[in-house]
């Protein structure tokens, strides 16, 4: 199906089956509002995997008002090029949300961005930009 038409499912549980389980642990590495985590089973360390989370909370405005705030993570998977080059893929999410948001709505905005990662109406337009 195409992005005009896909369909996202209202109130729905996400879950995952299958796959390897990989433990995510902190590195050490300073960040600013967040944490650094890596697969520590990845032995090389050019080609480790690893996650980034912050944290930016909402602030008040001098008229009274709130700015939103942001939490955000973003997951590497490093890769070595054939002319032996590094390169980081990645993807990075990031949710913006009001201080008025009740919890509902900020897990309605999360299980979205999900569907919009996962559901295959989006293939196509993961894999290759595809609108169609």
């Amino acid at each position: 199906m195409p992005i005009n038409g896909l369909t996202i499912s209202e109130g729905a549980t996400a879950s995952f089956t299958g796959g390897t389980t990989k433990t995510y642990t902190s590195d050490g590495l300073a960040v600013t509002n967040g944490i650094h985590t890596i697969d520590a089973s990845v032995t090389d360390f050019r080609t480790r995997p690893s996650n980034t989370h912050k944290t930016v909370p909402p602030k008040l405005l001098s008229d009274g008002s709130w700015t939103k705030g942001s939490v955000s993570v973003k997951h590497v998977r490093p890769k070595l090029l054939a002319s032996g080059k590094q390169e980081f893929p990645n993807v990075e999410v990031i949710m913006r949300a009001h201080p008025e948001n009740v919890q509902a709505e900020v897990d309605a905005l999360r299980l979205a961005a999900a569907q919009l990662l996962m559901d295959s109406d989006t293939d196509a337009f993961w894999r290759t930009g595809s609108q169609a």
